[in-house]
């Protein structure tokens, strides 16, 4: 992969990578025998009984939260935090129970917490699962005043004979993909950096609404539309389209001797993409690594499955798009 627009923004994705898997080796020393699943999936599962696995996953909204900072609209980036963490808890076919968020600032301005919390509540309400607690810390001298972070936990419920994954899926299964709603809350490192020489009050060219408001989008959240499809035994396994695109996260739920071809053609692309790739001069390769070009998750149903998983989707207001399907061999390709 050519990661030139994106280390140049500063971020390394080979050491990424590599502290995964450091940290993956690091939490075998700390396992107990209730673990099912640990880091490397999109959510760790622990049972809870001879029927039930507890499905749990963290993630924040990263370098999004800079331009919600320079925008003074701090609402949206709850919703995306609770996006980035229900959307990777439901590939289980978990429904999540409930969430907890961490809020780091600067200089506490209960305006800006009750905003941040405020979109935290809604994604909630949008996941259905329980807002149930949480913690803000003030760190003087260490962040810059108007500065902030946020973290957040979700963890949900799932009936192991309901479990969703690799061990499900067969080859000739079809991916689903459901659309995304722009950006979500991947590769702001090159976003900005694309956007330093761009006015984002400005609206660009083809789109109806400024640059800033494309930007901060929230995350979609997909748990309705899966959940539906989910329990009435449409799906064989679903992949939140993340950092590293396609190409990297729907392998994470096909088995081994098994990848995916996957046709581009399939969909249209966003333009916010479009805009981002000429302003950034990155390659074709590198946007589809970094960002999810418009699927923001992939659903693997078998091929009778596929029209009524697509209409329990469309039923919650998500669009599903047949985009490929699950073949011999290893990997994504595209054609």
């Amino acid at each position: 992969m050519s990661a030139g627009a994106y280390r140049r923004a500063g971020v390394d994705l080979d050491a990424a990578a590599e502290a995964t898997m450091l940290i993956r080796d690091l939490a075998r020393k700390a396992s107990l025998p209730q673990v099912v699943e640990g880091v490397g999936g999109f959510a760790g599962l622990f049972r809870l009984d001879q029927e039930h696995l507890l499905a749990a996953a963290t993630d924040g909204v990263g370098t999004k939260l800079e331009i919600a900072r320079l925008a003074g609209r701090y609402d949206t980036v709850g919703i995306d935090l609770v996006a980035m963490s229900a959307n990777d808890v439901v590939c289980t076919g978990a429904r999540p129970l409930f969430f907890l968020d961490y809020v780091a600032v600067g200089k506490l301005v209960p305006e800006q917490v009750s905003g941040i919390v405020a979109g935290v509540a809604e994604g909630c309400r949008l996941a259905g699962c329980a807002l149930l607690g949480g913690e803000t810390a003030e760190h003087p001298g260490v962040m810059e005043e108007g500065r902030f972070d946020l973290a957040g936990f979700c963890v949900g419920l799932v009936d192991e004979a309901r479990l969703l994954g690799p061990h499900l899926v067969e080859e000739g299964d079809l991916v689903l993909g459901l659309r995304s709603s722009g950006l979500h809350s991947n590769g702001f490192s090159m976003v900005r950096r694309a956007i330093e020489g761009l006015d984002p009050l400005a609206t660009p060219d083809g789109f109806g609404r400024p640059l800033m408001d494309e930007l901060l989008e929230p995350t979609r959240i997909y748990v309705p539309a899966v959940l539906q499809a989910a329990e009435r035994g449409l799906l064989h396994a679903a992949a939140h389209v993340t950092g590293g695109g396609i190409v990297e996260n729907l392998p994470r739920v096909i088995p081994e001797g098994l990848g995916a071809r996957i046709d581009r053609g399939a969909w249209d692309v966003p333009l916010v993409f479009e805009l981002l790739q000429e302003a950034s001069g990155a390659s074709e390769e590198e946007m589809i690594r970094t960002f999810n070009m418009g699927i923001g998750m992939a659903l693997l149903v078998p091929p009778g499955a596929a029209e009524e998983a697509a209409a329990a989707a469309g039923k919650h207001g998500v669009e599903a798009v047949p985009i490929g399907a699950v073949v011999s061999g290893e990997g994504v390709t595209f054609g």
